[in-house]
């Protein structure tokens, strides 16, 4: 079984469910036995940021990180190629990533329970985007919720050189930023707020998680 390749066997794959797995439930353990009752309120409304930074990490990375840097673009354009293929980030770079801009800069800045909870938000958030995204590759529906984020995910796929679509779990940011279907016709004032919108919702986030501690 090989852990450093970018196509994986089949146990490799489930694998790096499974350790994503053991990482959620450590955290939430970690956090259930560790925080004060006046502790929870502050570390669920982390974990709902966590879930939304995320998903602005899942945008980001995608369409500018995955389909704008080498060599992750040439890695991810394989996926392009084909589809149905195993391929994703090998769990240990994944997970160095997740460690070294998420977990050890928050608990350096704040403290380990912020932290935890946190890191807790963003890994639930990407292991939904990895089981959607099998899902969307791998499972066939006809029908639903699943089937309309295929629909919108097999837009992504057209072309050479997609444009649209970035979004795997939510069209939020793909509404946001003009990113969900044709730009014609769309007045200047819409294509400005976008950007901008999107700038005040991270320094909100920046402002909730870099509070002084009580």
């Amino acid at each position: 079984m090989k852990l450093f390749v970018l196509e994986h066997e089949k146990a490799a794959y489930r694998v790096d469910f499974a350790l994503y797995g053991v990482a959620i439930a450590g955290l939430l353990l970690f956090l259930l036995l560790s925080g004060r009752g006046d502790h929870r309120l502050d570390s669920s409304v982390l974990v709902i940021a966590g879930l939304l930074v995320w998903s602005a990490l899942e945008y980001a990375s995608h369409r500018f990180v995955l389909h704008g840097v080498a060599p992750f673009s040439r890695w991810h354009a394989e996926h392009h190629r084909r589809p149905a293929a195993l391929i994703y980030t090998p769990t240990l770079l994944s997970g160095l990533l997740f460690a070294g801009l998420v977990f050890l800069p928050l608990w350096w800045l704040g403290d380990l329970r912020r932290a935890s909870a946190l890191t807790l938000g963003v890994l639930l958030g990407y292991v939904g985007y990895a089981l959607t995204h099998h899902a969307l590759h791998h499972l066939r529906r006809d029908h639903g919720a699943l089937y309309r984020l295929k629909c919108r995910h097999a837009r992504h796929h057209l072309g050479s050189v997609p444009t649209v679509c970035y979004g795997v779990t939510s069209r939020f940011w793909d509404v946001l930023l003009l990113t969900d279907g044709p730009r014609h016709g769309v007045p200047r004032w819409r294509r400005l707020a976008g950007p901008l919108l999107s700038a005040l919702l991270l320094a909100a986030l920046l402002l909730l998680l870099y509070r002084p501690l009580d």
